[in-house]
């Protein structure tokens, strides 16, 4: 595994030898035994090693001994290695494969799972990534807790994952677990695994995540003359119209185009997947950020953003929290799921926490309307430092058909009421309720290049104005912006 890993010559091992100590005549025939089979001297190997020029820690579990196993003694292997490497600012990854704790050792060994949580704890709270990659199998205590807690998580495909190892569960239950459940890919589908890939793919992926994490500076790109701080002139009603054409490139054709770097991050993290919000590791303009972007594609009658979308939207925040990266959030919604199910939910209380969430990050933010901006849905991703916004974009409390039915009773009068309301980027941004405006030109469908570089441009160009901010400004700004 580290072989896979490491550039040549540069592994180093953090290790020091451990010596038997235990009463337990058979389980110390068992450790040397496991010794002897892998030559190693204990369930896990940690260590610094360059990964394609990064310089990375490692933590890396032995399956062979005792099945991966955490005592007394791997345990502190792992928290000292997690700690040094929070010490040195180094980016950890770990690979755990592993059966659990040792019951060999008991409640002891039971309890390191806590001491290995605190170390990523105060890892992650220092800001620095925290990387893992899931191997066949891994299951029990290590995945209930540091396997668990990655920024980002990759696995191995087709690994078993699961807390509860089917053998144990079929053994206590007395029927075999049902296939396909505890696998890498069933997990990526529930927004438990974000990545599922072959671990000859994996420096890859880690040297990306990382170019995006580490990268904090521009590299020089211009903003073009298509972003253009006075608004340009837009009839509200022909915008709403735009913003709803099948062909309009939305998020994720945006964000391909516009950036250098991506890794498409899944779900929750928690075991819930919404398609309409997806979550991405972006680098453009050598500026890397966290965006929190609604997927147009994914959104029609029947499956509109719901709570589970906005849970995945706070986890995009709190990543950003956690490595200090520019947030940006894109806003092109149709508006919020109105079902049962969302009532039932808690979408109100979401789109609550969202908004809190934004207001008081800790870290620059950019707000884009890429298009349709209806509703709570919309509002949920607004809160920035800095708000760009597509000429043909426009943000209402309800989508001009609804404000039509409140008002006259029937929806023949939606154009007059997106008249009426000023919903139009230009006449936000006359207000000053947007920043930028860029302006679009006549389709962007006929030139979606030239849409996305706009667009990027806009961003990069916002988030170094965002950084000029004091920290100490920032939350009372954003707070402010909408007052009066």
């Amino acid at each position: 595994m580290i072989d896979v890993l490491a550039d040549d010559g540069t592994w180093e091992s953090w290790d020091t030898p451990v010596v038997v100590a235990t009463d337990d005549v058979a389980y110390a025939d068992d450790l040397n035994s496991a010794r002897q089979t892998t030559g190693e001297d204990e369930s896990v190997l940690t260590g610094r090693l360059s990964l394609r020029g990064w310089r990375v820690a490692v933590v890396v579990s032995e399956f062979g001994f005792l099945a991966g196993s955490i005592g007394r003694d791997a345990g502190l292997r792992v928290t000292t290695a997690i700690r040094r490497a929070t010490a040195e600012r180094l980016p950890v990854l770990v690979l755990p494969a592993s059966g659990g704790t040792r019951m060999q050792e008991g409640t002891p060994a039971f309890l390191q799972i806590m001491t290995i949580t605190a170390a990523v704890v105060d890892h992650k709270a220092a800001h620095l990534p925290y990387l893992v990659y899931l191997r066949h199998p891994t299951t029990g205590g290590v995945f209930a807790s540091w396997a668990s807690l990655g920024h980002v998580t990759i696995a191995e495909p087709d690994a078993l994952v699961g807390f509860l190892g089917p053998r144990v569960f079929e053994g206590l239950y007395g029927e075999p677990f049902p296939d396909g459940v505890q696998r890498s890919e069933n997990l990526r589908r529930h927004g438990i695994v974000d990545i599922v890939s072959a671990v000859d793919d994996l420096p890859v992926i880690v040297e990306v995540v990382l170019r995006v994490t580490r990268s904090s500076g521009g590299d020089g790109v211009a903003v073009p003359a298509r972003v253009d701080r006075e608004a340009v002139s837009v009839d509200p009603w022909d915008a709403v119209v735009a913003s709803r054409r099948g062909d309009r490139p939305g998020a994720r054709e945006v964000l391909s185009r516009m950036s250098s770097d991506l890794v498409d991050l899944s779900g929750t993290g928690e075991g819930e997947n919404d398609h309409g919000v997806i979550v991405v590791l972006a680098r453009t303009g050598g500026v890397g950020a966290v965006v929190v972007a609604q997927d147009r594609r994914q959104q029609r009658p029947g499956s509109r953003l719901g709570p589970a979308a906005l849970r995945i939207a706070r986890r995009g925040m709190q990543i950003a929290a956690d490595l200090r990266l520019p947030l940006v959030t894109m806003i092109d919604t149709p508006g919020a799921d109105l079902s049962v199910a969302a009532e039932e939910g808690g979408l109100a209380g979401e789109i609550a926490r969202c908004l809190a969430d934004l207001v008081a990050l800790p870290t620059v933010t950019v707000s884009v309307l890429l298009g349709e901006g209806a509703g709570g849905g919309a509002l949920a991703l607004l809160p920035a430092d800095r708000i760009v916004a597509a000429s043909h974009a426009w943000l209402a409390p309800l989508p001009p058909e609804g404000a039509s039915l409140i008002v006259f009773r029937d929806t023949d009068h939606a154009d007059v009421m997106a008249r009426r309301q000023g919903i139009e980027a230009p006449a936000l941004a006359a207000r000053g309720l947007v920043d930028t405006v860029v302006d679009e030109g006549a389709d962007p469908a006929r030139d979606p290049e030239g849409f996305a570089r706009a667009i990027g441009a806009a961003i990069v160009a916002a988030i170094g104005e965002a950084r000029t901010i004091p920290d100490d400004r920032r939350r009372a700004d954003r707070a402010a912006r909408f007052a009066g």
